[in-house]
């Protein structure tokens, strides 16, 4: 397991947040850049916390994904699942205006609907704070994982 880093390239940091976002190039000008989005990315307006959440993929979405997300997100593909998480998804997005995110960490998809059945019904405010303190847990556990 890694230190967390001193200094991170916007490179690094996109690779991390799935995404060269207003976020990510803020964080690209900081020391500590990992300890710090924890609390900068609290800071964003809400239209920089939608793009940032945006760049991340869906939970089971099976296209177009990166490496380390299709790793992330395993390779348990029951249909079954995989058209709940889909339907969720969406329902979830249609409530919120903004993509679902959580930190797998490493644990099966259908565990994960039983997540995003929860999260669903969660007030929008709260429900923003919580998917963005899941991406910045996502990208502090890869820089980690290495």
């Amino acid at each position: 397991m890694r230190d967390l880093p001193r200094q991170l390239t916007v490179d690094e940091l996109a690779e991390l947040f799935e995404g060269r976002t207003a976020f990510v190039e803020r964080l690209a000008d900081e020391d500590h850049p990992l300890e710090l989005a924890r609390t900068v990315v609290h800071e964003l307006s809400r239209e920089e916390k939608i793009e940032l959440l945006a760049a991340h993929p869906a939970i089971g979405q099976r296209s177009g994904l990166s490496a380390r997300s299709a790793t992330e997100q395993g390779a348990d593909a029951d249909p079954a699942v995989l058209a709940e998480l889909k339907k969720l998804n969406a329902a979830y997005e249609t409530r919120h205006g903004f993509r679902f995110v959580v930190f797998v960490n490493r644990r099966p998809k259908a565990e994960i609907l039983e997540v995003l059945r929860e999260r669903i019904g969660q007030p929008t405010y709260r429900e923003l704070e919580t998917a963005l303190d899941e991406l910045v847990a996502i990208a502090v556990d890869r820089w980690e994982r290495g």
